[in-house]
């Protein structure tokens, strides 16, 4: 802790949000650029403000105060609520949530938050559509099934259902095109060296790109597995408590996703990743978790081809690096 440094602890939610500094002071303004003004007010050079990643209410308020030159954190919620737990607080208010993160602000080591640029956040909003999408897509189509089953469907449902699909597809197809061109705009080259990859399409390098911002907010490829949830947890206490490692889950679980679905085609095409893959089978390990030793490959994989420059030499083999 910096006793130089006064901190803010906010609590936001959808109308207003609330903020205790470290001297006590409890204040209370509105989710809205003149609420905004107001608190900036408040703060001076040695100002930290700290807040939750709280759906999408903090994005407004922490991009004005980056903007206005404040620092400001924005902190896993699951870090702070486990603190809060830990206080055994028995009172769970919005004024008490903004002290309790203003207190959590002064016992751990805070990072800058970077936010997104214009760019990377119109390509994050178009992968988010395009989630909505398929998710439409698929429910359309397991509906259209479900009433071919029945035997004697119904021509109005059916046709509505077709037609609905119809435009779930076009519309899909012209927002894959849009977020293509737009991320080609600043990562023509990193989306065509990561094709090279065996097990890694077009679409995957493309959600790669924008959901890494390609590449550029990572230093190592551990810390990139580490974003994706694909390191793993030890479990272990005392002589008796002796669980088996488990990747975390509290990551990004759409890029991990992203990565399991190519796992399958890079164990047959990708030599580096049929060969862990092999190898851990051939040990007596189950094929998930040789599945998962392969998606962590590939994004270390996707990470140096990103970063060197260098296009993907599927029969290299590195006697240095090991897998």
């Amino acid at each position: 802790m910096n006793k130089d440094i006064k901190y803010f602890g906010i609590d936001i939610s959808y109308l207003v949000f609330d903020v205790t500094d470290s001297e006590g002071n409890y204040y209370q303004f509105k989710n809205t650029i003149s609420g905004f003004k107001k608190f900036v007010k408040q703060l001076d050079i040695n100002s930290h403000c700290v807040m939750e990643a709280t759906g999408y209410y903090h994005y407004q308020l922490a991009y004005y105060l980056q903007e206005e030159g404040v620092k400001v954190s924005v902190e896993n919620p699951l870090s702070v609520k486990r603190f809060i737990q830990m206080k055994l607080s028995k009172i769970k208010t919005d004024k008490s949530d903004s002290k309790l993160i203003c207190e959590y602000a002064k016992h751990v080591e805070l990072k800058l938050w970077k936010g997104n640029s214009k760019h990377q956040l119109e390509c994050l909003q178009m992968t988010r559509l395009l989630s909505v999408y398929t998710k439409q897509s698929t429910m359309l189509k397991n509906k259209l099934h479900g009433e071919a089953v029945l035997g004697n469907p119904s021509k109005v449902v059916v046709s509505s259902l077709k037609r609905n699909l119809k435009q779930v597809d076009k519309e899909m197809k012209m927002v894959e095109y849009k977020l293509l061109v737009l991320v080609k705009q600043a990562h023509q080259d990193v989306l065509t060296r990561l094709k090279s990859i065996p097990g890694i399409g077009p679409k995957t390098s493309l959600m790669l790109v924008v959901l890494t911002d390609g590449f550029d907010r990572f230093t190592s490829a551990s810390e990139l597995c580490s974003y994706a949830g694909l390191t793993p947890v030890i479990r272990q206490s005392g002589s008796s408590v002796k669980g088996r490692p488990r990747i975390s889950k509290i990551r990004n679980q759409k890029l991990r996703n992203l990565l399991f679905m190519c796992s399958f085609n890079a164990c047959k095409y990708n030599h580096a990743c049929k060969a862990i893959y092999d190898r851990l089978v051939a040990k007596g390990k189950s094929k998930k978790l040789a599945l998962i030793a392969v998606c962590n490959k590939l994004l270390k994989q996707a990470f140096a081809i990103a970063k060197s420059g260098l296009i993907y030499d599927n029969n290299y083999r590195s006697t240095l690096v090991k897998s």
